[in-house]
């Protein structure tokens, strides 16, 4: 078998550790997204074939549910398979494709948003005091997000303020959109952005994720469609703990955020079974027989909303 990695192709118009706080929302809103993949054998005919993509998946926030699906005749299977603790993939094999042959499989998702609001007692919510399992992936290094790094641990502490642990989370917050000028680039992760005071965000989330790490504040990446920001995690002496987005990069947004379009993924450091490195998004993969006679076929990534 011969892998092949596929980059994400976005059309675009604009288990937890712990439950939300639901006491306080704005009005949620539903959308209609189309998501799923398109197989072509291009330069010959292909066998074996099996893509793997993204599909939005159910979080305290947000509640998906198929309601239509396209399904080519020559797609041999369909199965779902959960990454890690943030992640759940369509994969869709195929056995046989003749050359200029194309299959697809896709899935159109009506996906329900809430948006929690800013909780008033701020002052309440703590670091947690005591080392949980389904947290440590969240307090550990992840590619591109190297809080372990001796100029991340030596900046980290430096930077905080406040007398509270919801002000020290947002006096980093306040420091990486100081610190750091927003320019659309190459992913090149937080130390680097730390280094030279630039990146987009995918960088200034590292950043952030990356200097709450090195304090001991469990903090994740949040995927959307062709855009990420954070959430970090802190704990209510009642309501036991609970994450809370920012917006890095954009309007300033701690604590509560009203972004519309689905999440696809949640953290920073998934373990593809066709992959040997560790990787910050459960991407796109794609896969077929390494045959004679046989080619490698393409795949598109299809994820745009739909009316």
């Amino acid at each position: 078998m011969r892998l092949m990695t596929v980059p994400m192709i976005v059309v675009l118009f604009g288990p937890s550790a712990a439950a939300q706080d639901k006491s306080a929302t704005v009005p949620a809103t539903t959308q209609r997204w189309q998501v799923g993949v398109k197989i072509t054998a291009v330069s010959g005919p292909s066998i074996d074939v099996m893509a793997a993509a993204p599909i939005p998946t159910k979080w305290p926030e947000q509640q998906v549910e198929v309601v239509d699906q396209d399904v080519s005749n020559n797609v041999t299977r369909i199965r779902y398979r959960k990454i890690g603790n943030g992640a759940k993939q369509l994969v869709v094999d195929v056995a046989r494709l003749k050359q200029g042959e194309s299959a697809h499989a896709l899935f159109t998702f009506a996906i329900t948003k809430s948006f929690p609001k800013l909780p008033k007692d701020t002052a309440q919510f703590q670091r947690p005091q005591k080392s949980l399992i389904e947290l440590r992936e969240y307090l550990a290094t992840s590619p591109y997000i190297e809080s372990s790094h001796t100029k991340i641990k030596k900046l980290a502490p430096t930077i905080v303020q406040g007398d509270t642990d919801w002000q020290r989370v947002e006096s980093i917050y306040d420091w990486v959109r100081a610190n750091v000028r927003y320019v659309n680039g190459e992913l090149k992760g937080a130390l680097a952005a730390l280094e030279d005071g630039t990146g987009d965000c995918e960088e200034m989330t590292s950043l952030f994720i990356a200097l709450c790490r090195a304090n001991r504040i469990p903090a994740r990446t949040v995927w959307g469609p062709g855009h990420c920001y954070p959430e970090f995690y802190l704990e209510h002496p009642e309501r036991g703990g609970q994450w809370f987005p920012c917006q890095a990069a954009g309007a300033r947004a701690f604590g509560e955020m009203p972004e519309k379009n689905p999440i696809l993924q949640k953290g920073d450091n998934f373990k593809l079974p066709e992959l040997r490195k560790r990787l910050r998004y459960a991407q796109v993969v794609l896969t077929a027989a390494n045959r004679p006679g046989f080619t490698q076929p393409s795949v598109a990534y299809i994820c745009q909303p739909r009316k």
